[in-house]
């Protein structure tokens, strides 16, 4: 029998050295970890705040709460160097900030699944302060403070939170989680935006295919030898937007699920990223959109109907409208959402 066998008091000073060491190493671990977090939090309070926007946004309701989501198509920072510049563009050659997309995502903490509707740029309210209608998107040309109070005064919707992110943050965004999972039944392409998908399946998109993706409007896919434009023209945009935010999100908590150390990555590129409202916290933010990475969200798309006003070619609200808009204000039943690619029934 070994000098060191089972009982002896030799062994037992090893096997408590190595108890101690393991110990040891676990704390400093924890402390490390803790010391990260904790960073992590302190960052998280740098993220740009849009101060005009702190009596702007609505009080909070129990059960429930709103998060308007802009991306802003502002060319701020584009680097010339960048593979899509060509398809962006510079400050120069498209100046002053617009809205490209806007969306209210309606969070019910009670039932577990957040909603998403998106709001046509074209869309054509009564402008907040101004006493006079014009489209959505004339509102956040004005500032974040005449959107916020236009979808509430105008639709109806109050508003809690507000994230808004421009064409360089989204990439950042996506390529701090690691790309997003997409996937597509048919090669896809916008020769405008440079989207370039060379076959079917699910494939890891990085922060400039994605913004390629979802900057789409002359969206094409390869179907029997041959390119075909979607024909559902912004309808077909705002659910591939839609899509890739569920996708966005899910890729972001995954990556947290599997090393929670990686949300400093991700607050990181939101610091220069990202703006929200005083009382927002995007570490808060990121763990309420839960219900979007586990698939418990639907979608909506409210009903237009395309006018011509003052030779503008825009949109009115449609027949079923005001049902979806009362149901995120709180106000009414829910509406039966859209069928996505998981509940569509066979044909």
């Amino acid at each position: 029998m070994s000098s060191l066998d089972r009982g002896s008091p030799r062994r037992k000073r090893a096997q408590l050295r190595v108890l101690n060491a393991i110990a040891i190493a676990a704390v400093v671990g924890v402390a490390g970890a803790t010391g990260v977090v904790a960073a992590t939090n302190h960052k998280a309070d740098s993220v740009e705040k849009v101060d005009v926007l702190e009596e702007i946004v609505a009080p909070k309701v129990t059960g429930w709460e709103n998060y308007l989501l802009v991306g802003s198509d502002t060319r701020e920072g584009a680097d010339p160097s960048d593979p899509d510049f060509g398809g962006i563009g510079s400050v120069e050659e498209t100046g002053g900030k617009r809205s490209d997309t806007i969306m209210v995502m309606h969070v019910d903490h009670d039932a577990g699944r957040a909603s998403l509707v998106s709001l046509p740029r074209d869309l054509w309210v009564p402008i907040a302060g101004s006493g006079d209608k014009n489209r959505i998107n004339s509102a956040f040309s004005k500032g974040p403070d005449v959107l916020v109070d236009t979808v509430q005064q105008s639709l109806g919707v109050p508003i809690q939170h507000y994230i808004e992110v421009d064409f360089q943050g989204f990439k950042r965004l996506i390529d701090a989680v690691g790309g997003v999972n997409t996937c597509f039944d048919y090669p896809a392409r916008d020769k405008h935006t440079g989207l370039d998908i060379g076959g079917a399946g699910c494939f890891t998109l990085d922060g400039v295919q994605a913004l390629a993706y979802a900057r789409s409007r002359y969206y094409q896919q390869f179907i029997d030898g041959k390119w075909v434009e979607d024909g559902t023209a912004d309808i077909g945009r705002t659910h591939r937007q839609q899509q890739l935010i569920a996708d966005a999100v899910k890729a972001l908590l995954d990556k947290v699920a599997a090393n929670p150390l990686a949300m400093n990555d991700v607050v990181n590129a939101a610091i220069d990223s990202v703006q929200v409202d005083p009382a927002t916290n995007i570490l808060t933010a990121a763990k309420q959109l839960r219900p979007l990475a586990d698939g418990g969200f639907d979608r909506y798309t409210l009903p237009v109907v395309g006018k011509t006003i003052s030779g503008n070619s825009v949109l009115e609200l449609g027949d079923g409208a005001q049902a979806i808009l009362d149901y995120f204000a709180g106000r009414g039943p829910k509406p039966e959402p859209e069928p996505t690619a998981d509940t569509a029934p066979e044909s």
